[in-house]
């Protein structure tokens, strides 16, 4: 499991150094799309995003705020609540920003979501409380 591991976060991180993919932890890369304003986001700050969740290959989206019937997703950031990586990854965004979160299929904790399958997350901070 180990190995697997280690060549997953091997080419995630070749992509992210040939990209504009940065590197927030092992298993987990952030691309900014549209940068935001304000201060950084806290933990145990009340977040409102709109996010899509993809898998990456073959690229197949699972869920998204911005689907008819669903509505933007509120959380507190930081504690542990949110799939593995976003906790992080929106600790790292700011009340406006948009960006691209790649998560390794090892973080991978949601039984709906194939085994093995990497994640991708275009998140948007829309409101901090």
């Amino acid at each position: 499991m180990q190995d697997k591991q280690q060549d997953r976060t091997r080419y995630i991180c070749t992509y992210s150094m040939e990209s504009t993919f940065q590197p927030l932890s092992q298993g987990l890369f952030k691309q900014v799309i549209q940068p935001g304003c304000g201060p950084p986001i806290k933990p145990g700050d009340v977040i409102t995003v709109h996010c899509t969740g993809s898998i990456t290959t073959p690229p197949k989206k699972f869920w998204s705020t911005t689907d008819p019937g669903q509505t933007p997703f509120t959380f507190q950031v930081g504690v542990g609540k949110v799939i593995a990586g976003w906790d992080e990854g929106c600790l790292s965004m700011m009340r406006g920003e948009r960006a691209m979160l790649v998560k390794c299929y090892f973080l991978n904790i949601h039984l709906t979501i194939p085994p093995n399958a990497d994640l991708m997350f275009d998140i948007i901070v829309l409101a901090v409380n």
